[in-house]
Formats: structure tokens, C-alpha cells, sequence
């Protein structure tokens, strides 16, 4: 662990509580709410800061998640430093206004704790609700852990308020796996030194000044329209460099780096396995069973989905024979999953072979053999001795 700047002490917290806490800290001016299994219990406990005055948060009790994200775009336009939280079919009722935050230009932070979508009605994980987002125009930053919650959280205020990004930003966790799950999470003492790496809040513009009148979003046809999305494209294209350096400068204070990829033994690895989310630790323990087989496979976890890490996803697979992607979400009618769709791009023209495995659907558990297994089944695949389809099932009953 790198040298601190500051005091950090350690909590015994939830996932949902360590984003909680995270917020607490960033002490946001406004906070509009509507509760959703999972992620009821991370409003709860922020809820109970409010009332304890231990924020400055003026609290939005809402009807609905459309009137939840509507809220929170009201308060980011009128200047105030503003986030909602939400789950599944309440992030579906937003699809709206998620559109509408990301092109106004609004630097929302919003906790997405992934549940699948209905129906039949499912309360618990995969990645289904913020891949159909995917494309709304926010930054998207997946979690392992509870302290990655916790840092990601803070970290994503002032990637998204950075004057080359100004985007909306999702921090996701996977239900139940991280945001039920209590962990020691590593926190910064003093909720100010945690406000003084956020920085205080600049808004680019606010329809609260009367001097300045303007009206915002009502109207845009094929005269801007086009040239108005393409500065989407910018803010997106500008957006890696400025989380690299939030990344870095988060390192510095707290001794806790991160990358928009982590590499796990993949320097000699012939076999890359891929995954978003809570997956990653799992599948980091099935490396550690291969290669004590003597298999030289290694992981690869992404960990920012929106902008996606092209150039860094291409290099670190460089090596590799073949990569097998592991998507906790399906896309119909398409060939592979979301992941494994990007992968496919960000490997295009190399001599690289790529699997596709769908897992995890709804909350069904993935565990460490189920992995290894198909460490091994893609070892096979490269030495000739099997062929697996360009998309296949993990602990499905066919």
C-alpha cells in the first residue's frame, strides 16, 4: 500500500452503507428519493444523516423514480450538486430523464444497485438495468467490492463536474452480493478532507440567475440537434484522461489505486477471462486454481463500461490466445452480450480467439469451479482439442 496523505479508519459496512457514507462525506445540496429493492437500505441510511444534521442535503421525497431523476435534473440545472440512487424498474421508469441529464450536460451521481429487470419480476442480480442504459450518454463505473463503492462514489463528483467531462455518472453494485453484504471498508476520517478532494462545486450554468435568463432543453431539431450529440461524443472522448487523473490523485491521498482496467496475472497468460462487478474476485480466485494446474490463465476487470477502455482492453489482451468474456447480462438477437460486444471491437483485426458466456441471470450464484471450468474449457479450445460456440451458458439448466 502506497504512503497516505490522510487519516483513514476502518467500518464494518454494507455496500449500501459504504455508499451511504461516501455521500454523507460529499455532503451533495440536494438528494431526491424513492425506495426500490436493493438499493432502499443506502436512502435509509442516508436518510437517517439528513436527520441527524450530519448533512447540509436537502431531502426530495418523491412518487416515483421518473419524478426521483426529474428532481434530481431540476436541482443540477438551477446549480446545485445534486444525486439520486436507484434499482432495476425504477432505473427503467427514468428512461426519460436519464436521456435528459446526460444532454443537458448535468454531472448527476447516481448509485445503481444492479438488479434484474422484469419480467417475472426478480429482486435480485445482474447487469441487465445499467446495460440498457448504456448507451443514455453517462459514465459508467462497476464496483467489486464495498470499498470500491465507497471510493468510486467519491471519486465520480468530480469526474463527472470536471469541465471537460460535465456528464452524468453511475456508480453500480451488484444487488444483495455487494449491497447486503458487510465488509471493512477503509474510509477517510474526516468527512472534510474527503469534501476537500471533491472540491467544491462550480456549476457551468444555472437557471436560478435572473440576471442571466436562459431556457434549457425544450426544443432541438435538425438544426442543432446533430452538432449537440457530437459534444456528447466530445465530453465522453474527453473523459478517460480526466478519471485517469482522479484515479491518480485518489491514489495519492488514500494509498488506493485504480485503473480503468485491473489486471490479474495476465502478463504470460495464454487464457484471459472477463468480467464486470462483484465476478471479478471470484474469478480471480478460479486464476489462482488453474494455475496451480499449471495453466497460464489470467483475468482482465473493467471496471469504467462508459467511456469503455478500448486502447487499455487491446493491450492488456496483446498476449492472449483466447479470452473468454463473462456477461452478467443477454442481449437478444444479438451474437454476444454487452462485455463481450465492446471486446469484440476493442480486438478487431488481431489474431485473437473469443468466447462468450452468459451467467449469473437474476441472481443465480456463480462460484470458483464453475469458473475454472471454463478457464479450462477455453485451454482446450486453444490447444485443438474442443470447440465451444461463440456464445454458451454457465450453470444453466438446459
Amino acid at each position: 500500500m502506497a504512503d497516505r496523505k490522510i487519516r483513514q479508519v476502518k467500518l464494518s459496512l454494507t455496500g449500501n452503507e459504504a455508499g451511504a457514507f461516501a455521500l454523507k462525506q460529499a455532503n451533495p445540496d440536494v438528494a431526491a428519493v424513492f425506495p426500490i429493492t436493493p438499493q432502499t437500505e443506502l436512502m435509509h441510511a442516508f436518510s437517517a444523516y439528513v436527520a441527524d444534521g450530519a448533512v447540509n442535503t436537502e431531502m426530495v421525497y418523491v412518487e416515483s423514480e421518473h419524478s426521483a431523476m426529474s428532481a434530481t435534473v431540476g436541482a443540477a440545472a438551477a446549480g446545485a450538486r445534486a444525486f439520486t440512487a436507484t434499482s432495476a424498474n425504477g432505473l427503467a421508469l427514468m428512461w426519460e430523464i436519464v436521456y435528459i441529464a446526460a444532454s443537458l450536460r448535468l454531472p448527476i451521481v447516481m448509485p445503481v444497485i444492479n438488479r434484474a429487470l422484469s419480467g417475472p419480476i426478480n429482486i435480485h442480480c445482474d447487469h441487465s438495468d445499467t446495460m440498457g442504459a448504456r448507451d443514455a450518454g453517462w459514465i459508467q463505473i462497476f464496483c467489486e467490492n464495498s470499498q470500491e463503492v465507497y471510493d468510486s462514489l467519491l471519486c465520480a463528483f468530480r469526474i463527472g463536474e470536471n469541465k471537460k467531462v460535465l456528464l452524468p455518472v453511475m456508480v453500480t453494485l451488484d444487488g444483495f452480493i455487494i449491497s447486503h453484504t458487510t465488509e471493512v471498508v477503509e474510509t477517510i476520517e474526516r468527512d472534510e478532507d474527503a469534501r476537500a478532494f471533491i472540491g467544491p462545486y462550480e456549476p457551468w450554468i444555472s437557471l436560478l440567475d435572473v440576471d442571466n435568463p436562459v431556457t434549457m432543453g425544450p426544443l432541438d431539431l435538425q438544426d442543432y440537434y446533430f452538432e449537440h450529440k457530437r459534444q456528447q461524443v466530445e465530453a465522453m472522448t474527453n473523459a478517460p484522461a480526466v478519471i485517469d487523473e482522479v484515479f491518480a490523485a485518489y491514489g495519492e491521498l488514500t494509498g488506493r489505486r485504480y485503473e480503468r482496467v485491473e489486471k490479474y496475472r495476465t502478463d504470460d497468460a495464454e487464457v484471459v477471462l472477463m468480467s464486470l462487478g462483484s465476478t471479478a474476485g471470484t474469478a480471480k480466485e478460479a486464476v489462482d486454481v488453474l494455475r496451480d494446474e499449471g495453466l497460464a490463465v489470467g483475468h482482465l476487470k473493467v471496471r469504467t463500461f462508459r467511456p469503455f477502455p478500448f486502447d487499455l482492453v487491446r493491450e492488456a489482451l496483446s498476449g492472449a490466445k483466447v479470452v473468454g468474456v463473462l456477461d452478467r447480462s443477454i442481449s437478444f438477437g444479438a451474437q454476444y452480450g454487452p462485455l463481450c460486444t465492446e471486446v469484440m471491437a476493442a480486438v478487431h483485426g488481431k489474431d485473437v480467439e473469443i468466447r462468450n458466456f452468459i451467467y449469473g441471470l437474476g441472481g443465480r450464484d456463480i462460484f470458483v469451479e464453475q469458473i475454472a471450468e471454463t478457464g479450462r474449457s477455453l485451454y482446450d479450445l486453444m490447444r485443438g482439442k474442443k470447440d465451444l460456440p461463440p456464445q454458451s451458458y454457465i450453470g444453466l439448466r438446459e
